[in-house]
């Protein structure tokens, strides 16, 4: 169960306007901007400014405050209609969290503790992650995951468009976790850049699940073109830098009044055009679309699938310093003539018959010198060598010397399950943080140590942040016995299928730790952790008996 957030969680992110630490007495709009657009739709409700929720007072709690004798609050960072949101440390497993709370008696406790559950059980590592969900001492209060590497889309947006590349990852995405969430029943009702985070290897992670809506008393009759349509703004600003409505929202101008949607590639020159029709296909606004005589996309599974046909947007090249050209002799044509294309230097010295003969001489008595002179100096050097080392006969292994390995600093990691049924991903970054009291674990399985063909096996892909060399790894693993098969495997991407992977090295241990080395030093920026058997374990570390594995700590060598 788990979410995450470089700041705060979005719940009072309205217009972008207000600050997100607004005072426990100062009413925000939502998003006056983003309730008109929903309004437009008839099919979104939210609570009055008269609802009993409005009226409600948040919980009278202050930092330092701890819930559950683990979770510390530390800033609130959202304070309004009953409820508050905090920045807290998760005291047991050392890390920090995000927390909304509110009293139990709340008009919206009840939606809120089943939206946080639900979701929660959707374990999918694109959205951020609930870790807890409960009830009390009169509090109801939802634990999640906070990401200290990523970033909110607003930012991101308020410094310029994104480039093709960027837009079309960004849609593709999204629209399929979407998908992938509303296939469960889960809906999110408010989408919008400040509930988009992307992290520092590019990849975009949507927080507030259900939650948010959930918080805010928003319900919609057609869930799904609501999710599509916001997916379709957030299109529309990636391109344009504009809010797809009139007014300013979310840190951006909105368009002009009265002049109705503009297509992307209309308001700004150089929008790719494939990807500002996707944007007008996926902003229905009361079923009509200005694209090119498309059909609508009125869900994320219709607008993920329209991404999919779309032809591949490649990233930009890397840019590199062009090497200084030089003047090329051009050949002389038939005649004798030279070429007047390239202006020639002027002849060297030495150009008649006998000065030519003198070059040649001076040439072949220096070649003969220099090959002498380095035919004695060759001479010399291997008697010294076979005077100082008279076992100088050994094997390849003893002959140059080795350059130490280093270790290879891990820049972030995301849970590999190609059949789409996870471990723990809210784990993940416990593999790596060095903290041996942390750790990601699987499920526990009831037959092993194989766990084929129940299941292929389970696994991390780490990001090295750049293609780097790789000539090991030390695994430590939670659980000793027998036994624990290792694979390491070159990925291309974080989500390439496995049979595209290079296999690196693998290893089999019966105990907590496993070194894995490679024959030959490869390049590689993902590295795949996979194991495919696991050992036997008594009930620990919160789970049942059965053939079950974690991984403490993970450092790769190169």
């Amino acid at each position: 169960m788990a979410e995450r957030s470089t700041t705060a969680v979005d719940v009072a992110d309205n217009s972008g306007d207000q600050p997100l630490t607004a005072e426990a007495d100062q009413a925000t709009t939502d998003g006056a901007e983003t309730g008109e657009k929903a309004g437009k739709q008839d099919d979104t409700e939210r609570a009055e400014s008269k609802s009993p929720a409005r009226d409600a007072q948040p919980p009278d709690l202050h930092s330092g405050h701890k819930l559950a004798r683990r979770y510390r609050l530390e800033e609130c960072v959202t304070r309004l209609e009953g409820f508050s949101s905090w920045r807290a440390v998760d005291e047991k497993l050392r890390r920090a969290v995000g927390v909304h709370l509110l009293p139990a008696d709340h008009p919206r406790a009840r939606p809120v503790l089943a939206a946080a559950r639900s979701a929660a059980l959707l374990g999918d590592p694109r959205f951020v992650q609930v870790l807890d969900a409960v009830e009390e001492n009169d509090l109801v209060y939802v634990v999640h995951e906070w990401l200290p590497d990523a970033t909110e889309l607003t930012p991101v947006l308020a410094s310029g468009p994104l480039e093709p590349y960027d837009a079309y990852q960004l849609v593709s995405q999204v629209s399929q976790a979407m998908a992938a969430a509303h296939r469960e029943g889960l809906a999110h009702l408010r989408l919008n850049p400040g509930s988009v985070l992307r992290t520092e290897t590019g990849q975009y992670r949507i927080r507030g699940l259900a939650v948010m809506a959930a918080l805010r008393g928003i319900t919609s009759e057609h869930p799904q073109r609501t999710d599509t349509e916001a997916i379709g703004a957030l299109l529309y600003a990636a391109l344009t830098q504009r809010w797809p409505y009139e007014g300013n929202a979310h840190g951006l101008s909105g368009l002009p009044k009265g002049v109705g949607l503009i297509a992307p590639d209309q308001v700004r020159a150089g929008v790719h055009r494939g990807l500002s029709e996707l944007a007008m296909r996926a902003l229905v606004n009361d079923g009509a679309t200005a694209s090119r005589q498309e059909k609508p996309c009125t869900t994320p599974e219709e607008l993920a699938k329209a991404v999919a046909v779309m032809p591949r947007i490649r990233p930009p090249e890397s840019t590199y310093a062009t090497p200084p050209t030089y003047p090329r002799a051009q050949p002389a044509v038939h005649g004798g003539a030279p070429a007047q294309a390239v202006p020639v230097a002027p002849p060297p010295p030495l150009q008649s018959r006998t000065g030519k003969a003198l070059k040649w001489s001076v040439s072949a008595l220096l070649i003969a010198a220099l090959g002498l002179g380095s035919w004695q100096l060759a001479d010399t050097l291997l008697k010294d060598g076979e005077s100082d080392t008279p076992h100088s006969q050994s094997s390849s292994d003893d002959s140059p010397t080795e350059v130490e390995s280093k270790p290879i600093k891990i820049e972030g990691a995301h849970e590999y399950a190609p059949d789409g049924k996870f471990q723990h991903p809210g784990q993940v970054r416990d593999s790596y943080d060095g903290d041996p009291e942390t750790s990601w674990r699987s499920l526990t399985f009831n037959d092993g140590p194989k766990l084929a063909p129940y299941k292929d096996g389970v696994g991390i892909v780490y990001d090295l942040g750049e293609k780097k060399q790789i000539d090991g790894a030390s695994v430590k693993l939670l659980y000793g016995g027998d036994h624990t098969t290792v694979t390491l495997y070159a990925a291309n991407s974080p989500s390439a299928s496995l049979d595209s992977m290079k296999k690196l090295a693998h290893g089999q241990t019966s105990t907590t730790e496993s070194t894995i080395s490679l024959k030959e030093p490869r390049e590689t920026r993902y590295v795949l952790l996979w194991i495919t058997e696991m050992p036997y374990s008594d009930s620990a570390h919160f789970s049942g008996a059965g053939y079950k594995q974690g991984v403490v700590d993970v450092q790769f060598t190169g």
